[in-house]
C-alpha cells in the first residue's frame, strides 16, 4: 500500500501533499534546526523546500537534533485549497459515464431529488392567498410574479448555478460544507487532526489564485480563534437540525395537501378524513424506505416525469383557456404593485411564496446520489419550465375564478382529467416525502462521521453506489414525529408556516457556509462574494421575518423539535471533545514504558491484541488499565484508531498508517485506520485483520528498506541509545513519509544472539535459521515477519476499552447535568463502534474506565 508506512514515527506537513514529482528531484539531507520542539512547522521558513515534522512516541526524551532525508522538487505553493484538476486525484464516480448513462441518471434524479420542489404547486398559492386574499387581478399577477422570481433566484441562481458547485467531491449538505472548510483550515474542535491526513489524495491541492493573501488571513483567523470555531460549528449544527426538521414537515405538508384534493372531487370528504388517509399513506411511505434509493428511484422516476409533464400540460391548457395576460407577471413591477395594494398582508404572504422553493436544499443534500451535471440538466430542461407553466396556469384560472384560491391546483384541473391527475399527485407527494427523508439520512451520516451525532445503525442499500443509505432508527423516528405533526397541526396554512421555518433555517446556514467557501477555497473576487451574501441572505432574512411572525399558530412545534435536535448534536460533540481531551492528558508516558521493559511488567502470551482507542498520538491510559487488570498481555499489541477524516472517501491503498510505539523488542505498533464520511465499513473482522496484518508486513519491509537506504549517509554510530534517539524521516518520491528512527539494525549488530534478553520464549521459536549469505538487515526483517505470523496463528483478540466520563464534583451544575445525564444517556444508547466489524464475543475483551472531567 502506498501509505502503509506513512506515519512510522513522523508526519509530513499537509501543504506538501499535493506536489508533483519532477525529473529534477533529488534526495538530500535536511537538518532539523528549522523544526520546533513540538513538531510544528516554522511559518517563516523557506517555502521552496519540503519539510516534515515528527510526532514520535518518545519525543519527550529526544533532545538530539533530527536529520531529514527529503526529496526536493519544483516550487509550488502549499496552501491547502480545493483543486479540481490535480493529476491522479479522485474524480466523481459519475464523470466517466457515457451520455446515455448520464441521461438515465438525470431521469432517476426526478424520483429522488426533485419530488419536493415538484409538489410545491399543490399548496403555494393556497397558502399565499389565505394570508393575502384576492381583491383583483392585480393581486394574482403580483403573487405570480413573486413566485416566478423566487423560483429564479433561489432554486436556479443560488442552488443550481452556485451552491451545487460547493460540493465535497460529490457530497452535498451542511456537513459536507463544514467538512470542506475543515479540510482547508483547522477549525474542528476535536483535536485529532494529523498533518498526514492532508496526504490523502482526496484532499486535492492546487496552486492558489492571486487571492491567496486574503484566503491566508481568513484561514489564520479561523484557526486562531476558538470563538469563531465554535460559532462555525453552531451554524452547522443549526443547519443540520433544520434539515432533520424539514424531513419531518415535508411528508406532512406534501401528503396532506395532495389528499386534500379529495374535498374537491368528493364533497362529503372532511378535514378529519383527510388527516386519517394521510396517516395511512405516510405509514406505507416510511415502510418502503428500506428498499433503497436506486430501487425506488427507478420506479418513481417515470411517475415524476408524468407529474411534471402533467403540470406543464395543465398550465398550457389554463393559459389558453382562461387568460394569457398572466405572462405579464414576468415584469417584476407587479411585485411592487402587490405590496403597494396589500402592504402588511403581502408581507405575511411571503411565507407562502417561499413554499415554491422548498426542496432546493434537497437538491444539494441529495447530491451524493447523483452528479452535479445530472441535477442541473434535469432542473433547467424539465423541472423549472414545468413548474413555471404550472404556476402560470393556476394564475390564469384564478383570474377568472378567484373563489377557488383555497384549492388553486385541484380547482384548476380540467374536469375530465381530475382523477388521473389526483392519483399522480398522491404518488408525487409520497415521492416528495422520500426526497427529504433521503437528504436527512445523508446529513445524519455525515454528522456521525465527523463526531457530531450519536452513532446509529446504517444500512447501505446499493452495492454499486456507496452513498445510498437507510437509517432505521431515524426513519421510524421521522414517521412518528410526522404523524404527531399532522394530528396536532391539521391546517395546511399552519403546516406551511412550519415548513417555511425549517426550510429557511437551513437555507440561511447554507448561504453563510458557501460564502466562507467562496472566500477561503474558491478565492473569488470579494465584490462577487458580497453580492452573493447580500442578495441571498437578505432575501432569506426577509422571508424568515414573515414566517416567524406566525410562529404562534402551531408551527412552533417544528421549531422546538429543531432546537431539541440541535442540543442532541451539541451535547454529543461537547462530550466527545471532553472525553478525547481527557484521554490525551492522561496518556501513559514513554518513561513508564521503558521502566516496565519489553515484557511490560507482566507475561507476554502468544497472539495479537488489537486495542481499540480514539487517540491518534500517545499510549492510551486504558492500556495501563489492561496491564493492571489482566494476568498477561499479548506478545504483539497494536493500538487501532478508527478515524474519520474530512474527505468523502479514503482510497483502500491509503487506509492504514503505522508507526512503532516503543523499541522493536516491545512489539507494539500504532495503526490509524482512516475512513471518509462516505466510506462503507462493511468488511468482516477476518477481512479487517488480514488487511491490517498485510499492511503491517509491508510497513516493516519498507521501514527496513528505507533504513538501509539512509545508512549510506550514516556516520556509523553504534551506540544503540543514541541511535534510538537520533530520529530521521524519509520522504519518498510519492510524498509518503517513513520513520528512520526505529532501531532495526542496532539490535542485531550488538551480538550474535538470535534474540535480545527481553524477548519472550515465543520469540525464540520464531527465529529463522541463520544463513551466512543473508545480510543482518534481511535476517532482522525475516525474524520480525516470522514473529508476526506466529502471533497471528496464535489468534487475534480485540481489546475494547470503554472510557466513560463524569463531571468533577466541583463542576458547574449545568456541566454535571450535561455530562452525567444527557451525554451518558446518549452514549449508553448509541451504537458501539466495534459493531461494524461483527466480531464474535469469544474474541472480545472489554475493560471499562471512567475519566473525571
Amino acid at each position: 500500500m502506498v501509505s502503509d508506512a506513512e506515519e512510522a514515527g513522523g508526519e509530513m506537513n499537509g501543504g506538501a501533499a499535493g506536489s508533483v514529482d519532477s525529473i529534477e528531484s533529488r534526495w538530500v539531507f535536511q537538518d532539523d534546526s528549522e523544526i520546533d520542539e513540538d513538531g510544528d512547522e516554522d511559518d517563516d521558513a523557506d517555502e521552496d523546500r519540503r519539510r516534515t515534522f515528527m510526532d514520535s512516541e518518545d519525543d519527550e526524551d529526544d533532545d538530539n537534533a533530527e536529520q531529514r532525508l527529503i526529496r526536493t522538487g519544483p516550487r509550488i505553493d502549499s496552501f491547502d485549497v480545493e483543486a479540481l484538476e490535480v493529476p491522479s486525484a479522485l474524480r466523481h464516480e459519475y464523470e466517466d459515464y457515457s451520455l446515455g448513462r448520464k441521461l438515465a441518471i438525470a431521469f432517476q434524479t426526478l424520483g429522488v431529488v426533485f419530488g419536493d420542489v415538484g409538489t410545491s404547486p399543490l399548496y403555494t398559492f393556497s397558502v399565499m392567498f389565505s394570508k393575502a386574499p384576492i381583491n383583483g387581478n392585480e393581486d394574482v399577477l403580483g403573487a405570480l410574479s413573486l413566485v416566478l422570481y423566487t423560483l429564479i433566484l433561489i432554486p436556479l441562481l443560488k442552488y443550481v448555478l452556485v451552491v451545487l458547485w460547493a460540493n465535497d467531491d460529490g457530497e452535498g449538505g451542511t456537513f459536507a460544507l463544514y467538512s470542506l472548510i475543515c479540510r482547508h483550515a483547522k477549525v474542528s474542535l476535536l483535536p485529532n487532526q494529523l498533518p498526514s491526513d492532508a496526504r490523502i489524495s482526496s484532499f486535492r491541492l492546487k496552486v492558489p489564485s492571486p487571492e491567496l493573501e486574503r484566503s491566508l488571513k481568513i484561514k489564520e483567523r479561523l484557526e486562531a480563534s476558538v470563538t469563531l470555531k465554535k460559532l462555525l460549528l453552531m451554524l452547522v449544527l443549526a443547519g443540520t437540525s433544520m434539515v432533520i426538521a424539514d424531513g419531518v414537515v415535508t411528508p406532512a405538508m406534501s401528503v396532506v395537501s395532495a389528499v386534500s384534493g379529495l374535498k374537491i372531487g368528493v364533497e362529503a370528504i372532511k378535514q378529519d378524513q383527510v388527516v386519517m388517509i394521510s396517516v395511512a399513506f405516510l405509514i406505507i411511505l416510511f415502510s418502503v424506505q428500506k428498499f433503497g434509493t436506486s430501487k425506488v428511484g427507478l420506479v418513481v422516476g417515470p411517475a415524476l416525469f408524468i407529474w411534471f409533464c402533467s403540470l406543464g400540460c395543465i398550465g398550457i391548457y389554463n393559459i389558453v383557456q382562461y387568460d394569457s395576460s398572466v405572462l405579464r407577471a414576468f415584469n417584476p413591477v407587479h411585485i411592487y404593485y402587490f405590496f403597494k395594494r396589500n402592504s402588511t398582508k403581502a408581507w405575511y404572504s411571503l411565507g407562502g411564496c417561499l413554499l415554491c422553493a422548498t426542496g432546493s436544499e434537497a437538491m444539494f443534500a441529495d447530491l451524493c446520489y447523483f452528479s452535479v451535471r445530472s441535477v442541473q440538466l434535469t432542473f433547467v430542461c424539465l423541472v423549472l419550465p414545468c413548474l413555471m407553466l404550472g404556476y402560470l396556469g393556476q394564475a390564469a384560472y384564478l383570474m377568472e375564478n378567484p373563489s377557488g384560491a383555497d384549492q388553486a391546483f385541484f380547482s384548476s384541473i380540467p374536469g375530465s382529467a381530475f382523477w388521473p391527475v389526483f392519483l399522480i399527485a398522491i404518488v408525487a407527494a409520497l415521492i416528495a416525502s422520500r426526497a427529504m427523508t433521503t437528504a436527512t439520512f445523508s446529513c445524519i451520516k455525515q454528522s456521525m462521521a465527523l463526531g457530531c451525532f450519536p452513532r446509529l445503525k446504517i444500512i447501505h442499500t446499493s452495492r454499486k453506489f456507496m452513498g445510498q443509505i437507510y437509517i432505521p432508527v431515524v426513519n421510524w423516528f421521522l414517521l412518528v414525529v410526522s404523524l404527531v405533526s399532522i394530528c396536532s397541526i391539521s391546517s395546511i396554512d399552519e403546516i406551511g408556516n412550519a415548513y417555511g421555518i425549517a426550510e429557511l433555517g437551513v437555507m440561511m446556514m447554507t448561504t453563510i457556509l458557501v460564502t466562507l467557501v467562496m472566500l477561503l477555497i474558491w478565492q473569488i473576487n470579494i465584490i462577487i462574494v458580497l453580492i452573493f451574501l447580500v442578495i441571498f441572505l437578505g432575501l432569506e432574512l426577509t422571508f424568515f421575518s414573515s414566517v416567524l411572525w406566525s410562529v404562534g399558530d402551531g408551527s412552533w412545534i417544528i421549531l422546538v423539535f429543531a432546537i431539541i435536535m440541535f442540543f442532541i448534536m451539541f451535547i454529543w460533540n461537547y462530550g466527545s471533545k471532553l472525553k478525547y481531551e481527557t484521554e490525551v492528558k492522561q496518556k501513559l508516558s514513554m518513561d513508564l514504558m521503558r521502566h516496565l521493559g519489553s515484557n511490560l511488567g507482566t507475561i507476554r502470551a502468544p497472539g495479537i491484541g488489537l486495542l481499540y482507542n480514539e487517540l491518534v498520538k500517545g499510549i492510551p491510559a486504558i492500556f495501563g488499565h489492561f496491564l493492571t487488570t489482566l494476568p498477561a498481555v499479548h506478545s504483539m499489541v497494536i493500538f487501532v484508531c478508527i478515524k474519520y477524516v474530512p474527505v468523502p472517501v479514503v482510497p483502500q491503498s491509503e487506509r492504514f498508517l503505522f508507526r512503532r510505539v516503543c523499541p522493536k523488542s516491545y512489539h507494539i505498533f500504532r495503526c490509524i485506520a482512516r475512513y471518509g464520511y462516505k466510506d462503507v465499513r462493511k468488511e468482516s473482522h477476518q477481512t479487517f485483520e488480514q488487511l491490517l496484518i498485510e499492511s503491517l508486513e509491508k510497513f516493516i519491509r519498507r521501514e527496513a528498506q528505507e533504513r538501509s537506504l539512509e545508512s549510506d549517509g550514516d556516520d556509523g554510530d553504534t551506540d544503540s541509545e543514541d541511535e534510538s534517539s537520533s530520529l530521521r524521516v524519509l520522504i519518498a518520491p510519492n510524498c509518503s513519509v517513513y520513520s528512520l528512527g526505529v532501531p532495526l539494525l542496532a539490535e542485531h549488530k550488538e551480538s550474535s544472539k538470535p534474540i535480545s534478553e527481553a524477548s519472550t520464549s515465543e520469540e525464540v521459536k520464531s527465529v529463522p535459521p541463520t544463513d551466512p549469505e543473508i545480510s543482518v538487515a534481511e535476517q532482522g526483517i525475516e525474524w520480525e515477519l516470522s514473529f508476526i505470523r506466529k502471533a497471528k496463528e496464535s489468534g487475534v483478540v480485540y481489546l475494547l476499552g470503554h472510557g466513560d466520563i463524569r463531571a468533577r464534583k466541583d463542576s458547574w451544575f449545568i456541566k454535571k447535568l450535561i455530562i452525567n445525564y444527557f451525554y451518558a444517556f446518549l452514549r449508553k444508547n448509541c451504537r458501539r463502534g466495534i459493531a461494524n466489524l461483527s466480531v464474535p464475543h469469544s474474541h472480545l475483551m472489554q475493560v471499562g474506565m471512567t475519566y473525571m472531567v
